[in-house]
């Protein structure tokens, strides 16, 4: 319920004006020349419930037949300015993300399951289902839970053929790896991850196990051929059938023109005739040359969006964070972030999991395997009964230390699927501890209580979880929900999704019967406001001069508007808001931007001028 409630209260969010007109696109006229940076399966099952009604949709205008990817103007034609019903299409396109993030929910729960029993299981499901983290993203048209449930599905499915090497798991780890391909692209990191992972698997078959080295380079050859052929499975049986489908009516000559116009500036350009590609370049080339030929034009399309999203990588991402607008990134963005949007009962229980392992490891090290070969015995014998416990450890290390060292700065949500992996493994320290040493009544309570706290501030927050914050803030700037923004914005905070609350407020102040709008989101302020609605940018000066005595801002463009400049950013004076803050002066500290007269929901600020 508290999916649905938020999903009918938010109102578009910036993804979502590209996702959902491209993945009605996919399932109506199998054709992908909208949104090419994200796989198609999430945008396409969201463009399923949209068939029934037959909308509209703008295949005679320009941003479809003419421009290359232009999702956001097709986005606008569809959903607000071709006669459909925007709410009705928003709502239906919502539900395949709401079903998949249960099915998260349940797949943590069946999972936990099987390591702790059926009772402590239902302490990660139950941080998993309440996570405002989860709630938040869990009913967007986006990737970040399509992310989070294909990467759960590839580890437990990978692990699971580690385990027993029957030809069916094999397949099963294949069907599972291209899952997880076809909802976000950063599940490529599971290849890599995956021959990691063999190889502590090889470590623990062979340690000690006297067999020669013939044996082994024999079994290890094998058994990673039948790795690569997890690989296979995942592209070929797959990815490739599903852009195969996608692209079906999209021209070849189109993708053609369309991928090397994308990729035209990826590498440092084009090589030229008569030269040798440099290494970065030759990737685009090959994948120019592959969308020529209607057998890889599936494969090129692929291609392309894992291409865009490296090229994006590198160019970073204009945020606003802690006191400085900046693309370059930063190394405490991702530790920061997460730990004041993560709850405060939820960083409890990770934190004191964490401390109970660690002291295990220590005691252990220190009474018991005072060596290295030791060491490295007892890691075996880990490996022997902790495999899956182990394969989740790693995962979130290499997830976290690939995040923290990633320029691409877009929000909390890029660490969904590693959050609902880290309740997995908090679970294991916390139900020893509860079930040794004495008191286990006691400490079963603590845990009870610590989880109806989560569920006490979770309803608190509902319905506004993108925006939620916990209670811990920065030293001396205040926590909460309420001060958020101050730390950072953008889809942490604000991402369009309170336009509709935007319209309530006008419509319960009739005295307003016009409002000055800079809105940054997915949603049409003309759509829901109507003739009240009047455009606005910080370069118009006071609107007041106009006779419009009412100023709506979305945080996130406030912020990126006032605050100081990373050294390299550039700013216009006039795009800087500088009359509204001679009007509405700052107040002091992290982050202040004109304190408003009123919010709608939490993110657009209202000025009475």
């Amino acid at each position: 319920m508290l999916l649905l409630g938020s999903s009918l209260h938010d109102s578009a969010i910036m993804d979502e004006l590209a996702h959902i007109p491209a993945g009605y696109s996919y399932v109506r006229f199998l054709d992908y020349r909208l949104n090419p940076e994200h796989p198609p399966l999430l945008k396409a099952l969201s463009g399923i419930p949209l068939l029934f009604l037959q909308p509209v949709f703008p295949v005679n205008q320009p941003a479809w037949k003419d421009n290359v990817n232009g999702q956001w103007d097709t986005g606008a034609k569809f959903l607000y300015e071709s006669g459909n019903d925007a709410t009705q299409l928003l709502r239906l396109a919502r539900i395949p993300p709401i079903l998949l993030t249960l099915a998260l929910i349940l797949l943590i729960y069946f999972w936990a399951k099987k390591r702790v029993g059926e009772w402590w299981a239902l302490l990660p499901a139950a941080l998993t289902a309440f996570s405002p983290i989860i709630l938040a993203h869990g009913h967007y048209v986006t990737t970040d839970v399509g992310a989070a449930l294909g990467i759960a599905v590839g580890i437990y499915f990978f692990v699971k053929y580690l385990e027993n090497h029957g030809g069916k798991n094999l397949l099963w780890a294949g069907l599972a790896f291209g899952f997880a391909q076809a909802l976000k692209f950063s599940a490529v990191l599971l290849m890599p991850y995956f021959i990691l992972l063999f190889l502590f698997w090889v470590f623990r078959t062979f340690w000690k196990s006297g067999a020669n080295k013939k044996l082994f380079w024999k079994f290890t050859s094998k058994e990673f051929l039948r790795l690569l052929v997890i690989f296979v499975i995942g592209y070929l049986l797959v990815i490739y059938p599903l852009y195969f489908i996608f692209t079906k009516n999209y021209p070849v000559e189109r993708e053609v023109r369309d991928t090397a116009f994308i990729l035209g500036s990826f590498a440092g350009g084009p090589t030229p005739a008569g030269d040798i590609c440099k290494p970065a370049r030759c990737l685009a080339d090959f994948d120019v040359w592959m969308s020529r030929n209607r057998i890889t034009q599936p494969f090129a399309q692929y291609f392309l969006g894992v291409l865009m999203v490296l090229q994006r990588s590198a160019g970073g991402n204009t945020v606003y964070f802690m006191g400085e607008v900046s693309a370059a990134g930063s190394h405490l963005y991702f530790p920061i972030v997460y730990l004041l949007k993560e709850p405060l009962s939820n960083l409890i229980i990770i934190l004191f999991a964490l401390i109970l392992g660690l002291l295990v490891i220590f005691h252990l090290r220190k009474t018991q395997y005072p060596y290295l070969k030791n060491l490295l015995g007892a890691f075996k014998k880990y490996l022997d009964v902790h495999l899956n416990e182990f394969a989740l450890l790693l995962f979130v290390l290499i997830y976290w230390a690939y995040s923290i060292n990633s320029t691409l700065n877009i929000g909390v949500r890029h660490l969904m699927p590693v959050i609902p992996l880290m309740y997995l493994l908090a679970v294991g320290p916390i139900k020893n501890w509860a079930e040794k040493n004495g008191k286990p009544l006691l400490k079963r309570v603590a845990v009870i209580i610590l989880v109806l706290w989560l569920l006490a501030e979770t309803l608190f927050a509902y319905p506004y979880f993108l925006s939620y914050f916990n209670e811990l803030g920065l030293p001396g700037q205040g926590g909460g929900t309420a001060n958020g923004y101050r730390v950072v914005t953008d889809s942490n905070y604000d991402w369009g999704q309170d336009l509709s609350e935007l319209k309530s407020f006008a419509d319960f102040h009739p005295e307003i019967n016009r409002i000055a709008v800079d809105y940054f989101g997915g949603g049409s302020p003309e759509y829901y406001l109507g003739n009240k609605f009047v455009p606005w940018q910080s370069a118009r000066g006071n609107p007041a001069i106009l006779g419009v005595h009412w100023l709506a801002v979305s945080v996130n463009t406030l912020e990126q508007a006032t605050q100081k400049l990373a050294p390299g950013q550039k700013r216009n004076p006039e795009d800087s808001y500088l009359w509204l803050q001679y009007v509405k002066p700052a107040a002091v500290g992290l982050g202040q931007v004109p304190p408003p007269d009123y919010r709608a929901g939490t993110s657009i600020f209202i000025y009475k001028l």
